[in-house]
């Protein structure tokens, strides 16, 4: 028996009989992510409305909170400044910033990269300078757009042929549930989108589907057991068997994201915060979207009509 324990070994929750109560909040969660992306959108950063990205380095240690007061008396709309390669450069002894801002109205990336080296001063160079056009920002966009669908359809397929289609089609819809609430997310709190809040779409997403598929395994396994158990009561069985190792798995990578979403500075702490969000999302939606969902699909083979029907019902 382990030493610690968070909860019972045998827990006996009826999770399927309060599902209803569980869709409703579910279901006002996905109304406001999807009217606040509809009517607010979100909040861009330059890497998908272009802008300018800078890469400064100087001879000694570079102050983030200086930097950051002097490029802001410039007037950019929200600049972003954070350490660049662990902050070390080129020589042990330099320091290296990365600094990207969105160029006023009618000014060029060329006009507001030659501004901030006259604000820092001489003893910061630029290592690296990049302009992102519109053109350019507006196609990342729509490529992040197409790798987030394109992941969640790949993940459908495969769990369709590692189990069945039922199983397929709950996997997608549970998926593509919490991307989209995590992307409501951004858009609520106007957090900046950029590639990395893709990327952390795209990293909730397999977290997702890896619980998703460990309740699947247990419901397929106890599925071979007990053939003439209700569905209903099958979900809830394997739910509450599973249930350790889901609250230790999500316990243990919460521990780890906190201190990246406090310390982790403007950028990492939209990307640790989102995927903070989608720890307990894609735990929520494992059990009351991706299991719940087989209770209205055709039943998966081994179940016949009289024993599918749901508990509490």
């Amino acid at each position: 028996m382990p030493i610690l324990r968070f909860i019972p070994e045998a827990t006996k929750i009826d999770f399927v009989g309060v599902r209803y109560f569980a869709f409703a909040l579910d279901g006002l969660l996905l109304l406001a992510s999807i009217i606040s992306i509809f009517y607010q959108g979100f909040s861009l950063g330059i890497d998908f409305t272009g802008g300018l990205a800078m890469e400064m380095k100087s001879p000694q240690h570079i102050e983030i909170g200086v930097v950051r007061s002097e490029v802001g008396t410039l007037g950019f709309n929200d600049p972003r400044i954070q350490y660049f390669g662990g902050g070390q450069c080129d020589q042990p002894k330099e320091s290296c910033v990365l600094i990207r801002v969105q160029p006023k109205a009618n000014q060029s990336g060329e006009a507001a990269a030659e501004a901030i080296k006259n604000k820092l001063g001489s003893s910061y160079t630029a290592r690296n300078t990049q302009v992102i056009g519109p053109q350019v920002s507006h196609e990342l966009f729509l490529d992040g757009i197409k790798a987030t669908v394109l992941a969640i359809f790949a993940i459908a397929l495969w769990v369709a042929v590692r189990f069945e289609w039922q199983y397929g089609i709950s996997a997608a819809v549970a998926t593509g549930h919490d991307v989209l609430v995590t992307a409501g997310l951004f858009s609520i709190l106007q957090l900046d989108f950029t590639l990395t809040s893709v990327a952390a779409l795209l990293t909730l997403a397999g977290y997702s589907i890896n619980d998703t598929v460990v309740v699947f395994d247990r419901i397929r396994e106890n599925r071979r057991k007990y053939k003439r158990m209700p569905l209903g009561d099958l979900i809830n069985l394997s739910t509450n068997q599973m249930l350790t190792r889901t609250i230790l798995v999500s316990v243990a990578t919460a521990i780890s994201i906190i201190p990246l979403t406090i310390f982790g500075g403007p950028t990492l702490r939209d990307f640790s915060a989102a995927i903070l969000f989608g720890i307990v999302v894609g735990t929520f939606s494992s059990i009351y979207v991706a299991s719940a969902l087989l209770l209205y699909l055709p039943q998966p083979s081994g179940v016949t009509s009289d024993t599918a029907t749901a508990a509490g019902e």
